[in-house]
This record gives structure tokens, sequence and C-alpha cells, in this order.
């Protein structure tokens, strides 16, 4: 079995690897984990609703990526 990972060259705090990928695709499903409201590998402000909608942005861009 192949395994995929999207996103697992994303960059974090301090210029590292973050050490994980966004998503993982593998026998025919795309698991997709843990997504928070993160620009440039850095957490972002605001409140709730705010990073409610950038998680959610987030997820739709790793979705659209892996196609």
């Amino acid at each position: 079995m192949s395994i995929k990972r999207y996103g697992a060259e994303q960059v974090g705090a301090g210029g590292k690897t973050l050490p994980f990928a966004r998503a993982v695709e593998a026998g025919g499903w795309l698991h997709v984990s843990g997504q928070v409201a993160m620009e440039n590998g850095e957490i972002i402000g605001g409140n709730i609703v705010a990073q409610t909608h950038n998680a959610i942005a987030n997820l739709l861009a790793i979705l659209k990526e892996a196609g």
C-alpha cells in the first residue's frame, strides 16, 4: 500500500519543519485530522469565530490539494 502525505513540509515557529502532515492518503482513504487556525506555522490571533473560519479554510485547502 502506498502512503502519500500532504502538508508534511509545512514550516512552523523558528523555521523548523513541523513533525506531522496535514493529511495522509492510504488505501483509498484520505485521513485529515487536527486542523487548527494556523498560518505560516503560527496559531492566528483573534476570537473563536476568526479561528474557526481559518481552520475550516485550512481543511478545504488540504482537501483541494488532495483532489
